[in-house]
């Protein structure tokens, strides 16, 4: 990020134990950023941020080390205002936010515009899951109820769920039987074992539980 010129804070939600880590490589390379680094040890489950247009929530996962998922939901208003029909009803532009939120409009000589008639739907408000290191756990699946798209690991491939349980991971059938039972819109899986050269066989596994399913691989974008 030095290389890119960042100049402004940056600030890691991260397990206790890697902010000594960082600092020791700092220190080993004589490294001085030039930005803040603020760093965030992991404590508890629940909210870590929140702005006008997004929330971000930790969660636990199983695995031999500490390890956390994050779940990013995006804040959206129910409703968009039709700026041209509420130009026509006379609806000041300091209303127009709770016409978003679903309310109607009195007017000053008491004639109410309602809602609908200025309005429209808005795009459901979008989410992701980032399920890291785990076992399977079906308490990922409550977390991450309903969203938009869940990111879960799956080292192993089916007929290995003993070596998986053994190394706190997660295999393909189970990766997606947690975005099955999640009703999550989209699944990536990733963390594939090193001793597999070929990723078909993760993905057509996968696909035979939950057929909306992607591999997530280094350098590809995935629109939510």
């Amino acid at each position: 990020m030095a290389l890119l010129n960042r100049e402004q804070p940056l600030h890691l939600f991260a397990p206790a134990g890697l902010e000594e880590i960082i600092q020791l490589q700092l220190k080993v390379a004589s490294t001085t950023l030039p930005f803040p680094l603020i760093f965030h040890p992991l404590e508890k489950e629940g909210l870590i941020l929140e702005d006008s247009k997004f929330t971000v929530e930790t969660f636990h996962t199983q695995h031999r080390i500490p390890c956390w998922g994050f779940l990013i939901r995006e804040k959206k208003d129910p409703r968009k205002v039709d700026k041209e029909k509420a130009v026509q009803h006379h609806i000041p532009s300091a209303y127009y936010q709770s016409l978003k939120a679903g309310y109607d409009y009195t007017s000053k000589d008491g004639s109410v515009i309602y809602n609908d008639q200025v309005t429209i739907p808005n795009s459901p408000a979008r989410s992701y899951a980032y399920c890291a290191d785990t076992l399977y756990d079906e308490r990922l699946a409550t977390i991450a109820k309903d969203v938009t798209m869940i990111y879960h690991e799956a080292t192993y491939l089916n007929g290995m769920e003993e070596r998986a349980t053994a190394r706190f991971h997660s295999t393909t059938s189970q990766a997606a039987t947690i975005a099955l039972k999640a009703n999550a819109g989209g699944l990536l899986l990733g963390h594939f074992s090193s001793k597999f050269e070929e990723l078909h066989d993760y993905l057509k596994e996968a696909l035979e539980v939950f057929p909306n399913t992607q591999l997530a691989i280094e350098g590809v974008t995935f629109k939510i």
